[in-house]
């Protein structure tokens, strides 16, 4: 039972605040850059009163930036990885926990050892998938003796290939994968009772009715906390879609940020440019986070079935 005393009130009220003061301090301060000009951007302390020029920092961003369609770019790449990792999370929950197969705990087990080889770590062959889908296939068939084999007997050369570079494929599909999404799944399905699973088969359910009929609608909270989560990391994703992403009208917002980094060497930087288009694509996820705050809270804490 926890205490409640005007004391232990206030001090936790402090706590709340000190907490609240350092989440929103940077983006306050970003918000402030973004409404000076060159001159008050630049003085050393800056001021902390907002200035006059906030909107027009603001459309110099987005036309400089051409936030416009990255944005639209980085809307389809985040929503794409989100639904992609609900899903496949979802499906090999499913069938973790309710079909009977040898080995589905050493695959459960495989699966989670990979939360120790996040994207950086694997960014060479994931790359290398990228470029050639195919390419496992083709290096088969050449140990095989396959592709010596065709070209003996037909003289024809066998060479698989095909890129998924510059393309929103290429974007999503390699990162749809979590074992942290078949983890989250994985506890809630064990945590289904047995009888709901012996009335649905005795009502004739078979397996893919059981899972949309019966889990997924019981896991809608649990969709909406990895659905937002997994719509943030890949929104704030830098390193893959730069690696991917060579032709300038698949860019995302986050990569293009780098077209407002201020050139030091030329002058005055104009931070305050690059703080309105930071600012500018911040605002999305952080729109999603107030949206989707009430299912969030729900999925990481409600035990009720």
């Amino acid at each position: 039972m926890v205490e409640r005393t005007p004391i232990l009130n206030f001090f936790t009220h402090v706590i709340l605040f000190i907490g609240f003061l350092v989440a929103v301090a940077p983006i306050a301060i970003v918000a402030i850059a973004a409404s000076h000009n060159m001159a008050d951007v630049n003085r050393v302390p800056m001021s902390l009163i907002p200035g006059t020029d906030f909107w027009t920092n603001m459309k110099t961003a987005w036309t400089t930036a051409d936030l416009g369609p990255k944005l639209l770019n980085s809307l389809i790449f985040a929503s794409g990885v989100a639904a992609g990792k609900v899903i496949i999370s979802a499906l090999t929950a499913f069938s973790l926990v309710y079909f009977r197969y040898p080995g589905r705990h050493f695959i459960f087990w495989l699966i989670f050892v990979t939360l120790m080889l996040p994207l950086e770590v694997r960014i060479v062959p994931t790359y290398a998938v990228a470029a050639n889908v195919l390419s496992p296939y083709q290096g088969l068939l050449d140990i095989t003796g396959i592709t010596w084999l065709i070209e003996k007997v037909t003289g024809i050369q066998v060479s698989l290939s095909l890129g998924l570079l510059n393309s929103f494929p290429g974007l999503i599909l390699p990162l749809v994968a979590t074992a942290t999404g078949t983890f989250l799944y994985r506890q809630f399905f064990l945590t289904i009772p047995d009888e709901l699973t012996e009335a649905a088969r005795m009502d004739g359910a078979g397996s893919l009715r059981f899972f949309v009929d019966i889990l997924l609608p019981l896991s809608r909270t649990n969709m909406a906390a990895l659905g937002t989560i997994m719509f943030l990391w890949a929104w704030n994703q830098y390193l893959w879609p730069l690696l991917v992403t060579t032709d300038p009208s698949h860019a995302t917002a986050v990569t293009e940020l780098k077209s407002l980094i201020p050139n030091v060497g030329g002058g005055l930087p104009e931070w305050h440019i690059a703080m309105a288009g930071t600012l500018i694509v911040m605002l999305p996820p952080l729109l999603v986070v107030v949206l989707m705050q009430r299912w969030f809270v729900r999925g990481l804490i409600a035990t009720e079935k």
